[in-house]
Formats: C-alpha cells, structure tokens, sequence
C-alpha cells in the first residue's frame, strides 16, 4: 500500500515538473513575440546619417568596424567572429579603394572605344560586348564629374538634364535641325524631336495610333533598334507602353546616358553577330526610325532577328529609308533605284517571314508578324529560306550568335489559336498567371508557385517601404533588380513613378524572363561577373537578392561590387538579401567605396537567418583635372 502511494506521488510530481517547464517556455516566447510585434523595425536610410551606429561600433582586431543588428526589441545581435585565426582576420579587412582619374568617368567596360578599335568592323563587330580580362580590370571607383547634380526628378527628367552631369555638345549641334537635344545655359532640353519626327516624338506616336491601336492594353512592351536619345520610348510612356531602347556606343556620343539621364529605359547595344540578349516573342512592337540597319542584307539575317523577340501578332514599324523614298530620295543622297530595290527586298523578306503588311501611309510602314507558325509552314516550299530553325532553343541570348532560320513559334491546335498562349490586357496581366507558366513551359513554376510568389514580394515591398522610406516618395526612377526572378519586385512597385530592369543571370535556373516580358515587364540577360552594359551613374536604386550567394565561387564580389559602385548614381541606394555571413563580407568591402550600409532584420523577424543590408553610396566628385595634373 505505501509503495503504491509512493508511486503516485513519483507520478505526480513528474507532471508538475513537466506543467512548470512548458509554462515558463510559453511565457516566455509570448514575452519575445509580443516586443517584436510592439517595435516597428529601424528605418536605415539617411544621406548622411544611415552608418551612425555602425560608426560607433567598436573595431575588431582586422580594423573593421563590428558588424551589429539592432533587432525591433532594441537588442544588439553581433555577427562577428572573436575568435579567429590571423587568416580569417585578413578575409574581413577593410580595403579602401581609391578613385579613378578624372578621364574615366564615362568609362563603360565592355564598350570602350578603345577596346573596340582591336576588332573588325564588318557586321558592326566592334560594337559588340568585348570586357578586359580579369588582369585589366579596374580596382578604383568611376568619379563623378566635378560639378554632377542629382538629375532632374520624373517627368521633369523626360524633358531636361544638367549640362554638367553629361557635358556633350555634339548632339545638339549635329541633330540641331532635327529637335534631339538643346542646350540652354545649365541644362540640356529635349524637344522630342527625331530624325524622322522633328516636330516631336509625341506627334508621331500619334500618326501611329492612327494606323494601329496602341492603348487599348494589347500593346505594352516595345523595343527601339538605334534609338537616339530615346524619345520615342520617353512619350510612349504615358501610354502605359515601356519600351527598350538600345542603340551603340558610337559617333553619337552619349545617346544612350542622354536616354537613361532623363528617366527612360535603355541600354546599350547593337544588331550586329549576337542576338541581343532577350528572350523569344517578348515585345508586343518593334521599331526602326531610319536606325541605318541593313534590313535587307546578310539574307535578313537582322529581320530574322527581330521576328525571334516579337510576340505572335507583334508589330514591326519602319520609318526612314527606303520607306516613301520618291519623296525623300534626295535628301537622303540616294538614287531612287536603289532605295526602290532595298524596299522591295525587305517587302519580299517580311512576306517569306509569314508577315501581314498592314499599312504604309506617308513616312511610316507597318507589318504584323502571324499568331502562329500553322498556315506559314503549310504553305512553304520545301526550299524556301529563311527555312524554320531546327534547334527550340529560341530564348538563349547571351553570347549566342545570330541564325538565318525562323524561331519556331509554339504548336497550337487551330490557325485562330496564338501561339504560346493569350495575354490579358495592361495592366490586368501584371497580375495574371503568365501563359508561359500555365503551359508548364517553365521548369519548376507551377501557377500555385507564381502566386506565392506575387504574395511574398508584396509583403517583402511593404517593408522595404519601411526600412528605405524615400521608395514610397519618388525619390527613385531607374531601378535594376539584379535577379530577377519572376518579376515580383517589379510587380510589387508598380504604384511608384518607376521602371524597373529585371536582369536574370545567364545560366540561372529557372530561366524566367519570358515569364517577365508577359507581365508586361522589360529586362535582360547578363552574367555579373562582367560589366553591365550601360554608362557610369545611370540607376538610382539596385536590389541584390541572393546575387553573391549565387556568384561567390564564379568571379571575385569584389568586382561586382566596383561594378555596382559605377552604375549607381551618387547617394542612390542599394538592397542586399543573402545571409548574415555573405552581407558581412559585403560591408566590409563596402565600407572601402564610400558606401555608409546598416544590416536588417528580415520581414519575418529576428529569428530568420536570411538578413537585409541597406547601404547607400554617398555624394562625391572628382577633382577638377587641373588639381589632378
């Protein structure tokens, strides 16, 4: 009997135990979640002021500052490593990196004039991409010129730049007659005018809209080949069509940072040997304003190109010669013979590539590309060229050359079917489910997949709105998303005056920036351990998610980050996503470039391994070359 008492209270004091523990673990993960929810998290963003607490952080025996997180509760978290061998210590030591001369502050790595001289001309060959080995790259910072103002904000920028940010005459004095560019004391203006439109971009998109509709929402993404100074795609905007304009690196010095100054996409590029880097049937319209492109030659080897990136049912527009060449025959210095036979040529082309011509009226000539390949492939004789490409790989871009073979289009059923399926409407298909997607043509993307997606970047928006405040003000226009992804980020900031360029990474998988051009979204691909191709100082915010986990056994980050440093402009800021470990490596090198940077909680809380680094590049110029000699 007094065992069995014994027992029962063995039993009994064994479940108070137990009772105590789960109640002490209970009140005390209230207690934590509880203080989380209370506290906001810290906004880091300040021109001057975001590193004040890192600067009060004591150095560690590398010399670089500790590397803290002030949590939401106010506590410190340090990330550093106390305990180190001397070879770890020198991993983490700050570098300070000097700046470039003054010569270099336009300096474009993988389109320097100089460079390009090396190789030939033919096929426009030494306008392509051609970047310095790893022994020639620069370990110095692209100045800014002495006297660089912040650009004007959007839309005044459409319409205005600073004579000092972009110090170039040329274009004003060799396109005065045709209204590109005006210098009026301090600042450049931009009249919209064209070689083919000098009473102004806005006046000819209107002659467009008469021949084909272009605001009805079928119509969003466009491509400009040799696109000036990009007014075409500036006006196009407020009719809620994003453009990519590309043009080379050439005579007309500086088109293309004119284009990005004033707040419109671009980049450079050229129709020469390689497809240019987008993906298969990603523009609803493509454009030619006397672009000089021999559309005609190398068995249309250029045309073939642009029916690869249009959309079935597309537009290709031609402006400038040969179009309405009786009339402009002289002015253009050619017989009429010649124009007369280059236009039939690219008539008889468009008919062999399956194209509809729709209209030429006065200066302009549209064709439409057909919905699907059905009718065409029925038709054709067995020899007829262009001849459909064997290979379905049509969206490899990067470093892939050109083909004299039509992309094939994807099956369909009936000849009213499009190809790869209908898109919904601006701006309803930012939203809905890419045909891409619903096909299951994208390896790993399920439609339940994209709508995690769309949701867990609407939450990540919402609080980088809260750690970088200036995002939700229109402090920021030209925006890159180094991985892109599906195109969430830009989703998630469509309510903001800005544009965003999702590059995906070449050799990422999955590859989705098809997937991106069916939202309605531009972008590109590029691998990051070359240079971009754009000028100095040319975006206002960069987001990085996961970019140097990705990256840090291809390429040195280093070089990555001096590459970032040289497209962001002075006092633009930077998001990092990656590891707790990956942003320490990255403050460390930052804190070398004149960056001030603060790491941040995750939206989901302290306890997330995955962290956020806010860092901003801070304001400052090159001497004038005078104090430099």
């Amino acid at each position: 009997m007094r065992h069995l008492e014994f027992q029962r209270m063995r039993v009994t004091l064994a479940i108070g135990v137990v009772g105590l523990c789960a109640t002490a673990y209970i009140l005390g993960a209230w207690q934590g979640t509880s203080s989380a929810i209370k506290d906001a998290p810290r906004p880091v963003y300040a021109k001057t002021q975001c590193d004040e607490a890192a600067s009060r952080a004591p150095s560690n025996a590398s010399g670089a500052p500790s590397v803290a997180l002030v949590t939401s509760s106010g506590a410190r978290l340090d990330f550093q490593a106390h305990h180190r061998v001397a070879f770890n210590e020198s991993l983490l030591a700050t570098e300070m990196i000097p700046p470039c001369q003054l010569k270099y502050s336009e300096y474009t790595p993988c389109h320097d004039p100089r460079t390009a001289r090396k190789f030939p001309k033919a096929m426009m060959q030494y306008r392509e991409r051609h970047c310095p080995t790893k022994e020639k790259l620069f370990r110095c910072l692209i100045p800014a010129p002495p006297k660089y103002k912040n650009p004007f904000t959007w839309p005044q920028s459409r319409d205005y730049a600073w004579y000092d940010n972009i110090p170039h005459r040329e274009l004003s004095i060799e396109k005065a007659v045709q209204n590109w560019i005006q210098v009026e004391g301090d600042r450049f203006r931009f009249p919209g005018g064209g070689t083919m439109f000098p009473h102004g971009a806005d006046a000819y998109i209107d002659d467009i809209d008469a021949l084909i509709p272009l605001t009805d929402g079928n119509i969003r993404t466009a491509l400009d080949t040799g696109c000036g100074v990009a007014s075409w795609g500036a006006f196009l905007l407020k009719r809620g069509i994003i453009t990519m304009s590309f043009a080379p690196r050439d005579s007309h010095e500086a088109q293309v940072q004119f284009a990005l100054e004033r707040g419109v996409p671009a980049m450079i590029g050229v129709m020469a040997t390689d497809r240019i880097p987008y993906p298969a049937r990603a523009f609803d319209m493509a454009h030619c304003s006397r672009c000089l492109i021999p559309w005609n030659k190398l068995d249309g080897l250029y045309l073939v190109e642009v029916d690869r990136v249009l959309r079935p049912g597309g537009y290709w527009i031609l402006s400038g010669p040969p179009i309405r060449w009786k009339k402009h025959y002289k002015g253009w210095q050619r017989t009429e013979e010649d124009l007369k036979q280059e236009q039939d040529e690219i008539e008889d082309l468009a008919k062999r590539l399956c194209w509809k011509k729709v209209v030429e009226k006065d200066d302009l000539a549209v064709w439409q590309k057909p919905i699907n390949h059905m009718e065409c492939a029925n038709n054709r004789n067995a020899d007829e060229t262009p001849q459909f490409c064997n290979s379905s790989d049509v969206d490899t871009a990067w470093y892939k050359k050109m083909e004299t073979c039509i992309s094939p289009l994807p099956e369909v059923q009936t000849e009213e079917e499009a190809a790869g399926g209908a898109l919904e409407k601006w701006p309803e298909r930012a939203s809905a489910v890419p045909p891409r997607i619903n096909r299951g043509s994208v390896s790993g993307i399920t439609p339940e997949k994209f709508e995690e997606d769309k949701k867990l970047w609407a939450e990540r928006a919402d609080h980088y709105k809260k750690l970088v405040p200036p995002l939700a003000k229109g402090r920021y226009r030209n925006v890159m998303d180094m991985d892109a992804g599906m195109g969430g980020f830009a989703a998630a900031l469509m309510e903001y005056p800005l544009w965003v360029m999702n590059v995906v990474p070449s050799g990422s998988a999955p590859d989705a920036l098809g997937v991106i051009y069916e939202r309605g979204f531009i972008g590109t691909f590029h691998d990051w351990c070359e240079a971009f191709s754009t000028y100095p100082r040319t975006y206002d915010l960069i987001h990085a998610d996961k970019v140097f986990s990705f990256y840090q056994d291809r390429c040195d980050i280093t070089y990555i980050l001096l590459e970032m440093d040289r497209i962001l402009r002075p006092e633009g800021t930077v998001i990092f996503r990656d590891t707790v470990e990956m942003l320490v490596k990255i403050q460390a090198i930052t804190n070398g470039m004149r960056w001030k940077s603060q790491i941040m909680d995750h939206e989901s809380g302290p306890f997330n391994p995955e962290k956020i680094l806010v860092a901003v590049k801070t304001y400052w110029t090159a001497e004038p070359a005078q104090k430099q000699q």
